[in-house]
């Protein structure tokens, strides 16, 4: 019989009526159901991270005098998590974003002083992205270890363009430290192991080399683009045509500089999302936002009505942006659930579609976006989330500060000791009802504090083993200016020999 005649021929003469026909028919469509659903095409990913810009320092957000127009474009059209904490000080926060997990956990309790050190155990997110086919690239500032072991290199990512330490031309004694000289003017940038003496204001130079990496890989599976400005950080030094739109209003040669960086970010972040539209790939690709702490030179000006700034537990230092735009995928709207740089880790991995190997699973503590993402309104069940400052001096027990610069809080309260040490100092404070933090409830609330207060403590108990960097011995020599030197044939000055080992 020729099957192929008999199941194509739906002429006049309705032989598709036929015994045969009807059950090929009906064999072919149960076929047809039992086929799997195609694979959803993993998306993309751009990571934007701007450092020590706050929430107030986006025009949207109010700000009466920064205006930050392809920012506005991007949270008008994202889901924006209104309600986003992070830690209050940068390796932190980014210690959080790439595992998963509370920094404390991952050893990471400082800034420098070999604290900064994303612990070797930890399961990291551009490593499980890598292993699910991703493309991975950073761009601008690490900042969770500069000796050889800790760079991103060994952690995940294949393309690596950064500057040393945190923040370029910063130096400190023992691991955290940048290449000699450097400025935020053709800095000496570590590519793939080896420096290269770029040209340019720096935000353009990492926008620029991350832009070149897209285009080349755009085609040829789906990327993970970590793009992390070490601007608008101090020292402040803006492009003097930036820092020329907000001189003459008062504000100050700091927030001069502070908020012509944040234009010059603006503007590499306005070119990027048309380069995205031109290559044809904004469909396939979710551009997320965010600051790594509270704010910091602009807050004077505007801080969203929040108290506190950067390494403070209050709101102020700890509140982020967070924008994710995926067009066609995610609607944009306000989402007021209490969420995290925890949170990243999951939802990115989920997105993705890439399995987490049982020592992640084991890690990870925070949760997954992707329900709030689809739908802002979704349910959200309540949990607490812990803020410490950390930065006890170097050689004490942490113990000592338990209780100094810490915060616990919920969707409604936060439980806040600032002057505490070994024993608290609990303030209590209604975010629902008082959100700049401005009348202290804990005499008149003593269940409230002691519900988050014995959560709290738990939580001390619970972090304990993950504080290895303590005691660590630092490094004979600050590790970029030994790959520097060593590049270049060069013999390092008595100044950076002291100032690397201050023992001597």
């Amino acid at each position: 019989m020729d099957f192929g005649r008999t199941v194509l021929d739906f002429g006049k003469g309705g032989r598709w009526y036929s015994p045969m026909n009807r059950i090929l028919l009906c064999w072919l469509f149960c076929c047809f159901l039992n086929l799997p659903a195609p694979a959803a095409t993993p998306p993309n990913v751009i990571f934007l991270l701007t450092d020590d810009q706050g929430y107030g320092d986006v025009s949207a957000h109010g700000n009466p005098i920064l205006k930050t127009p392809n920012m506005d474009r991007l949270r008008a059209e994202s889901v924006r998590f209104t309600n986003f904490q992070v830690s209050p000080t940068c390796a932190p926060t980014r210690s959080a974003l790439l595992t998963g997990r509370h920094e404390f956990r991952n050893g990471v309790t400082h800034t420098i002083l070999e604290r900064e050190r994303l612990t070797l155990e930890a399961v990291t997110l551009p490593g499980v992205l890598k292993s699910a086919g991703y493309a991975t690239g950073i761009f601008g500032k690490w900042h969770l270890g500069d000796e050889p072991a800790y760079q991103p290199n060994r952690r995940g990512f294949d393309e690596v363009f950064i500057h040393g330490g945190g923040g370029i031309g910063q130096t400190f004694p023992g691991t955290c430290g940048d290449a000699p000289g450097n400025t935020y003017f053709d800095p000496a940038i570590l590519h793939n192991g080896t420096f290269e003496k770029t040209k340019g204001y720096c935000t353009d130079v990492f926008f620029g080399r991350a832009t070149r990496w897209i285009e080349q890989r755009k085609s040829s599976g789906p990327f993970f683009c970590w793009i992390a400005t070490n601007a608008p950080h101090s020292p402040y030094h803006a492009k003097p045509e930036d820092r020329a739109l907000y001189e003459g209003k008062g504000l100050g040669p700091e927030t001069e500089n502070f908020f012509g960086m944040l234009h010059n970010i603006d503007g590499n972040l306005g070119k990027l999302l048309t380069k995205l539209d031109e290559w044809g790939i904004a469909r396939q690709t979710l551009v997320v936002m965010m600051n790594d702490n509270g704010g910091t030179a602009g807050v004077k000006v505007f801080n969203a009505g929040m108290r506190g700034a950067k390494v403070t537990p209050w709101i102020g230092g700890t509140r982020a942006l967070s924008f994710w735009r995926w067009p066609g995928k995610f609607q944009p709207a306000d989402c007021p659930a209490l969420t995290a740089h925890v949170d990243v880790f999951r939802t990115l991995t989920t997105l993705a579609g890439a399995p987490l190997p049982a020592a992640a699973e084991a890690q990870v503590e925070g949760r997954d976006l992707t329900p709030l993402l689809e739908n802002p309104a979704a349910p959200w069940p309540e949990r607490t989330l812990v803020t410490h400052v950390g930065r006890w001096p170097k050689g004490a027990a942490p113990a000592t500060a338990k209780y100094r610069n810490a915060a616990i809080r919920d969707s409604r309260y936060t439980l806040i000791s600032i002057e505490g040490g070994t024993a608290p100092a609990w303030e209590l404070y209604d975010i629902a009802a008082d959100p700049g933090q401005q009348t202290n409830l804990a005499p008149t609330t003593p269940a409230e504090v002691q519900r988050l207060s014995t959560a709290y403590d738990a939580w001390w108990t619970s972090i304990q083993p993950g504080l290895v960097n303590e005691s660590a011995t630092p490094p004979a020599m600050n590790p970029f200016k030994e790959i520097y030197w060593k590049q270049f044939h060069l013999d390092p000055s008595a100044e950076d020999l002291r100032r690397m080992n201050p023992k001597n």
